[in-house]
């Protein structure tokens, strides 16, 4: 009696090891641009009939198993009658959006049974997408930041949601699968249905940036176009000032055309942030340089990013091209002076309490401002109706340490009639200008690689920016009288080494210091404020 009894337990958790089971795929999830390699776990049991996500999941992604639920049901699919327990490790990471529907699903299917993955498919592949409650796949945030990652990683293929499918084939070296549906994608894993991998498109997205706008559509205004070319040939940050109707957001919006193209790390880098932000709609690709004008009604966290969890913000949206702030002076200034490590570090980091996450943001500053409230101080038109005081004010809105990280200060006068019709006032188009901006580029390529003077350190500065004797008795006289920073003194002598490039000059000579000073004149106002 007491054989039969202990044959008849064996019997049966021989019968409960077949039943419960447990399987495991390969997912991601992002922080920041980067991206983090998840396992999704499933494990089915006896026990009353339950859904359970653990390992640190946000709410979104606990409402999945709802999700889940009604995209098996109206697949023709049956969740078992099981106790399900998904594990999403780490549980150290904290686990957001809503990246991991399918996964969660796949495993789900590979523990019942239901489809038979192999050891090897499963450790080459990566899964991604949203669950509709029809079983529709809907696309997901952050896949070319996932994809570019599994490369790394020795992943083979990933299989996405369709409408990620050319975000991922950019990246070349990994096989993309793209699927619309819960019931295409298990007739695939059946081996039911061919899914041919999406060829890479890069190449095919890379195309020659076409400009509407030109540099000879502007009148006059000689000097501020030499500025800006400074500016773009060493990645200078510069601010325009000058009454309205003068001229400033023309001149800014073609900086852009002078600029150099982007390199593939650069595309690739743009665009991870653009995907991350959901902000590539229709886009395959961030293949020409960032332009974001934000009103100066922006919040911080619309400026520097931020939120629950942190989102990219403006200046992100800018890492390698152009953040213009117009009005500068309008914008408030504890939104302001948060762009001061950014302009100094390149990267912006946002602190919550549910995640601490890095972006990069190493943007071209471009602002403007009028010269005072009524906007008609130095006018040669119109009277300025200002006092001095009120002139000191307005300027003084922008804190010293803030102008210090502004390499040039141009102002910008408004132009006469004769000026307009002047054909000869046109002045170079911007396909001259790029072509002397990257005569100067490829001298500082020769230098130091991917560096621009701007980012030079202070034994680089040393280093390289030698200054004949003439040179020298001239910045010495402007330091003193001046009151200069040593970060003000540093920036004088990059954009004199810019000004000596863009001549092909070893050394820089007083002509190239002279012209340097003359993009400091906000010093003497703020001097003291």
């Amino acid at each position: 009696m007491v054989w039969c009894r202990r044959l008849h337990l064996q019997f049966h958790a021989l019968i409960l090891s077949t039943i419960v089971m447990h399987a495991l795929v390969h997912s991601a999830t992002t922080i920041g641009i980067n991206a983090h390699p998840v396992d999704v776990e499933a494990d089915l049991s006896f026990g009353l009939m339950g859904f359970c996500i653990v390992g640190l999941p946000d709410k979104a992604i606990k409402e999945s198993k709802d999700r889940i639920r009604a995209a098996f049901k109206n697949s023709g699919l049956s969740l078992p009658d099981r106790f399900i327990t998904v594990n999403l490790a780490p549980a150290s990471l904290k686990k957001e959006d809503i990246l991991f529907d399918v996964p969660i699903a796949v495993a789900i299917l590979q523990a019942a049974k239901l489809i038979d993955l192999s050891e090897a498919f499963v450790e080459e592949s990566l899964f991604l997408g949203e669950l509709s409650l029809d079983g529709q796949i809907r696309p997901v945030r952050g896949v070319l930041s996932i994809v570019h990652a599994a490369l790394a990683a020795g992943k083979k293929r990933v299989i996405i949601p369709v409408a990620n499918v050319q975000e991922a084939s950019l990246i070349e070296g990994i096989d993309v699968v793209g699927v619309a549906t819960l019931t295409q994608l298990v007739s695939y894993l059946r081996g039911e249905l061919a899914i041919e991998p999406t060829p890479s498109t890069f190449q095919q997205s890379v195309q020659q940036a076409t400009h509407l706008v030109d540099f000879n559509q502007v009148k006059g205004q000689q000097a501020a176009k030499r500025a800006l070319q400074i500016a773009a040939a060493g990645r200078h940050n510069i601010l325009l000032i000058g009454s309205p109707g003068s001229g400033k957001t023309m001149l800014a919006r073609r900086l852009s055309t002078i600029l150099p193209a982007m390199s593939f790390d650069e595309v690739i880098e743009a665009t991870k942030i653009y995907s991350v932000a959901g902000l590539l709609e229709n886009r395959a690709l961030i293949t020409e340089r960032p332009f974001r004008s934000p009103h100066h009604t922006i919040s911080q966290a619309g400026l520097v990013g931020g939120g629950t969890h942190p989102r990219p913000g403006e200046i992100s949206l800018a890492h390698h091209g152009v953040l213009f702030l117009d009005e500068m002076p309008e914008f408030t200034r504890a939104t302001l002076e948060v762009l001061r490590e950014p302009l100094e570090s390149g990267n912006v980091h946002i602190s919550r309490a549910a995640c601490n996450v890095e972006y990069p943001a190493h943007f071209l500053l471009v602002a403007a401002m009028n010269p005072c409230p009524c906007g008609y101080f130095g006018d040669r038109k119109k009277q300025c109706t200002c006092s001095s005081q009120q002139v000191h004010k307005y300027v003084a809105k922008l804190s010293g340490p803030l102008l210090d990280r502004i390499d040039l200060h141009v102002h910008v006068a408004s132009i006469n009639y004769d000026e307009i019709k002047d054909a000869a006032l046109t002045g170079k188009s911007s396909a001259q200008l790029h072509e002397e901006v990257m005569q100067a580029v490829a001298v500082q390529e020769k230098r130091f690689g991917a560096l621009r003077n701007a980012h030079m350190q202070a034994t680089q500065v040393e280093e390289h920016c030698v200054l004949s004797p003439a040179a020298e008795q001239v910045i010495k006289l402007a330091f003193d009288k001046l009151g200069m920073s040593m970060r003000g003194y540093h920036k004088i002598l990059k954009i004199a080494r810019t000004i000596a490039d863009l001549e092909g000059a070893a050394l820089i000579d007083r002509k190239h210091v002279q012209e340097a000073l003359m993009y400091r004149s906000l010093d003497q106002v703020t001097q003291g404020a």
